[in-house]
């Protein structure tokens, strides 16, 4: 192969090397997920299963009012965690199975009747 055309194979290689390395970060950014403030009340942590069970309240956009088990991103929430705690998180439009970034907050206070 001679200098110009081995410049040419490089220049070729490069720009498809290119192309693929930029693909994956057009379609992250295209597909990226509309966030969302999730609270709920934790009812099960099971360890073992790596799981929390959780009467979530209403989620507007992302899902009703209903109890569900979820995963946690973050498996050191599971030793935190317990039945009772009040929880808020993040989840993401299309994914219905696990909780980001969970915190244990405040249960609500009630109104003291009149």
């Amino acid at each position: 192969m001679n200098g110009t055309r081995r410049n040419q194979w490089m220049a070729l290689v490069g720009a498809m090397l290119s192309v693929l390395l930029l693909v994956p970060t057009v379609s992250a950014q295209q597909t990226a997920k509309k966030e969302h403030v999730f609270r709920g009340k934790v009812e099960k942590v099971d360890t073992k299963a790596k799981t929390v069970t959780v009467a979530g309240e209403n989620v507007e956009g992302w899902m009703p009012a209903m109890t569900m088990i979820y995963k946690v991103d973050k498996e050191d929430m599971l030793k935190q965690v317990k039945a009772g705690d009040q929880i808020t998180a993040r989840v993401y439009d299309g994914d219905f199975q696990v909780l980001h970034d969970v915190k244990i907050v405040p249960a609500p206070t009630k109104s003291p009747k009149s």
